[in-house]
């Protein structure tokens, strides 16, 4: 069988299991029928998780660097082509290793402006609500109310 015929059988498995797997989760929906549901505690977790791999992989990921870097010069300089070769691991090692920590650190910096983000968002609204629930009782009276009842107009545009 041929890698192509054999790719073609492999998706095809892989789209059958796709489509006959549930829509939601045994457990059943979630509450409000959401699919996702992520706590700020969760993602605040996961943000320090990624902040701490960046610390560790930014001292750890370059611990055999400068050894690396002689090691190439050495056996360079003794006429070794596996100077150069060395050389180039060490330097895909390094590109490779500044990705990660790129990634670590765009994680972590997303969730923990996601998570101020949702607070303020949350502020925002709940501010919102507020508001539009004074507004109700800014109102002018009706004529059939009282005559002595206080006369205060309702507010126009936004109050903020």
């Amino acid at each position: 069988m041929s890698f192509d015929q054999e790719w073609a059988e492999l998706k095809a498995k892989a789209a059958m299991r796709l489509d006959s797997a549930p829509d939601m989760d045994p457990g059943g929906p979630s509450p409000g029928g959401a699919d996702l549901i992520v706590k700020a505690d969760d993602m605040g977790k996961i943000g320090h998780a990624a902040f701490l791999l960046h610390q560790h992989l930014s001292s750890a990921g370059k611990h055999a660097q400068s050894h690396t870097e002689a090691a190439a010069k050495s056996l360079e300089s003794d006429g070794f082509d596996m100077g150069a070769a060395l050389a180039k691991a060490g330097e895909g090692w390094q590109g490779q290793l500044q990705v990660l920590l790129d990634a670590c650190a765009q994680i972590s910096n997303h969730l923990d402006y996601s998570v101020k983000s949702s607070k303020q968002d949350d502020q925002f609204v709940a501010a919102e609500m507020q508001v539009s629930k004074i507004s109700e009782y800014l109102d002018v009276p009706s004529s059939t109310s009282d005559s002595d009842a206080p006369h205060v107009p309702k507010a126009e545009g936004p109050i903020m």
